[in-house]
């Protein structure tokens, strides 16, 4: 039976509620060893206020590493935005660590989360930030983005991908002092906390642990969609830049329901979400790649037009895909029948369903989406 257990409700239970104390204590115990590779993913960015807490007592620290005191187990405390810092119940200071003793959880908005918890100031008020090993923070991320269902090959190829794309990022962002990643993903990965977490998904990550994938000896960007509708696109043909891992291939994902989609958009609807072109007279294919997705839109208005490229298309209408084709109906409305659902580039995630189901393990998953790349043991840092 799948374990799963969704902890967001805790908050509003934390008073007199110690039944609940025996279910974190199992997540505990069940969890395996900790790797060495730290991320900060960041929580709750730019606000003014953020609920924290733990499910053990917490040790609460200073900026210099002072212990300052301790939040009793399982209370939720406003972390607020002051003049020159935070306050915290009773303290202020520059920032302040949140440390759960015992290995407990820690809490952040309304979610609970491996490690500890960092809380800065910023130029729009506070941020959150979850400092977690690598590998528990991929018990999260891998049941997010997969069904914990899925077949273990698939589930082994995603954590892989998953596991390199977060050192990807973390490696583009090395400059920033505050988080390497966040928890969307509009830029990152599926980040929920401990209620993604299943025992399908502690197999998949430890049995893969460590292992990344490579080009030339770099850590390559390991993107990753739902589905293409038939075949994978070439990066350069989304966003720009060719990579030479990145390369359009036959998919194997064409019988997904999810992946069929139809849009009708009134020419109201196309201006609202289009500025500039004021009322849309016509929308019109200009250019589309090898295997036809969408490269070049134009949108025609009575206040001049607009050509939208590439993944900026899929955004600006808020589509599943760019892969489609568009007709006017009788009453002037765009109609919109597309495939695929996300940007079509990497590894498709119901691809790697459908591979693994006859009967292809991860790393043929893997080298058929990312071409010419390696599998490599990461460094501990």
């Amino acid at each position: 039976m799948e374990i799963q257990f969704y902890l967001s409700n805790l908050l509003s239970r934390f008073q007199g509620k110690h039944w609940w104390l025996g279910i974190l204590l199992w997540f505990v115990l069940i969890a395996p060893a900790q790797a060495s590779v730290i991320l900060r993913v960041a929580i709750e960015r730019g606000v003014n206020q953020v609920k924290v807490g733990a499910s053990t007592t917490a040790i609460v620290k200073d900026s210099s590493g002072r212990t300052l005191g301790k939040l009793p187990a399982m209370n939720a405390y406003a972390a607020r935005s002051i003049p020159g810092g935070i306050a915290l119940d009773r303290w202020q200071s520059g920032l302040f660590w949140v440390e759960p003793t015992d290995k407990g959880f820690v809490y952040i908005g309304d979610r609970w989360f491996r490690g500890r918890t960092l809380i800065v100031p910023t130029e729009k008020g506070l941020t959150a930030v979850n400092w977690v090993d690598l590998e528990e923070y991929l018990y999260s991320v891998l049941g997010g983005e997969m069904n914990s269902s899925w077949p273990a090959e698939a589930l082994k190829a995603q954590a892989i991908a998953a596991r390199t794309y977060a050192l990807y990022k973390r490696e583009e962002q090395r400059n920033n002092p505050v988080y390497d990643l966040g928890d969307t993903p509009d830029r990152w990965q599926i980040y929920k906390g401990v209620s993604s977490e299943s025992r399908s998904i502690y197999d998949a990550v430890d049995s893969t642990a460590g292992q990344v994938l490579t080009y030339n000896n770099r850590i390559i960007l390991s993107v990753f969609h739902a589905c293409s509708g038939g075949h994978t696109e070439n990066v350069e043909d989304v966003w720009g830049n060719p990579l030479p891992y990145l390369r359009a291939v036959k998919d194997f994902d064409q019988n997904i329901k999810q992946c069929n989609w139809l849009r009708t958009f009134t020419p109201a609807e196309i201006g609202g979400q289009v500025s500039g072109v004021g009322n849309v007279k016509d929308m019109i294919i200009e250019s589309l790649s090898p295997f036809r997705s969408v490269k070049s839109l134009r949108i025609v208005g009575d206040q001049g037009s607009k050509v939208i490229k590439g993944e900026a298309v899929r955004t600006a209408l808020k589509l599943k895909s760019t892969r489609f084709t568009l007709k006017k109906d009788t009453n002037g409305n765009f109609v919109l029948t597309g495939l695929g659902f996300g940007h079509g580039i990497g590894m498709s995630q119901w691809g790697a369903y459908n591979l693994a189901k006859q009967g292809a393990n991860h790393l043929q998953i893997l080298g058929h989406y990312y071409q010419g790349v390696a599998l490599t043991p990461i460094e501990s840092k």
